[in-house]
């Protein structure tokens, strides 16, 4: 009903960038709130950064003025620009937006994961 495909990710050296991209497609009236998480190995998946449809932001500190969301709505697709690297950013990142789907008469609120992409910062 609603696919998620991010790219973007990668090996990186500390101090370097990446920009994560992750486009929406399928069935869906709206997008409400698009996300960035991301999990790294024996540690629980936590929030990096949101976006909603109105544009306010949210960032996890450990990001804050090295991370930028932004979303291009017209494209369906969010992006997360990630400057100054460190090798603790290294992890999974899983794309999640908040999509509404036609349901019967009305909508539904679903959410929806993307795959996860690789994301390597090491020397």
């Amino acid at each position: 009903q609603v696919q998620l495909v991010e790219s973007g990710g990668g090996l990186v050296q500390p101090g370097g960038s990446l920009r994560l991209s992750c486009v929406v497609s399928g069935s869906f009236w709206r997008i409400n709130t698009m996300g960035w998480y991301r999990q790294a190995p024996g540690k629980q998946r936590e929030a990096v950064a949101d976006i909603t449809s109105g544009g306010s932001i949210n960032y996890i500190d450990s990001v804050k003025g090295r991370f930028t969301i932004s979303r291009d709505n017209a494209k369906n697709t969010v992006f997360l620009q990630m400057n100054s690297l460190k090798p603790e950013d290294t992890a999974d990142y899983y794309c999640k937006v908040e999509a509404l789907v036609a349901s019967g008469l009305t909508y539904r609120a679903l959410e929806v994961w993307g795959q996860g992409t690789l994301v390597t910062v090491s020397s």
